[in-house]
């Protein structure tokens, strides 16, 4: 069972910063692209960046400059959220696409959620 832990959300001023962590853990092959999506208050779920075990990165339009995503190992991937506003409130997931032995297949996994709340 792979399993994804999220921690780091809370609330911060506009302006403020933030960082997410998200740990796989669990028996498989490889972790390869992880993201962070969000979905707010009456919103969809939207991808907010994401990076490939390459580390090739890719962000949404709104935070571009603003949030930066990394790995520091092939299992955590981290989210540093800087310059915060209102609208960036919301709950932030983490995603996982794990290669699970022994058929070698992909799947994609899901974290648990974290809130982020920025006050004006």
């Amino acid at each position: 069972q792979v399993q994804l832990v999220e921690s780091g959300g809370g609330l911060v001023q506009a302006g403020g910063s933030l960082r997410l962590s998200c740990a796989a853990s669990g028996s498989f092959l490889s972790v390869n692209r992880m993201a962070w999506y969000r979905q707010g208050p009456g919103n969809q779920r939207e991808l907010v960046g994401s990076m490939t075990v390459g580390g090739s990165t890719n962000y949404a339009d709104s935070v571009k400059g603003r949030f930066t995503i990394s790995r520091d190992n092939a299992k955590t991937v981290y989210l540093q959220m800087n310059s915060l506003k209102s609208e960036d409130t919301a709950v932030y997931y983490c995603y996982a696409e794990v290669t699970l032995p022994p058929s070698g297949l992909q799947y994609q996994y899901w974290g648990q959620g974290t809130q982020v709340t920025v006050s004006s």
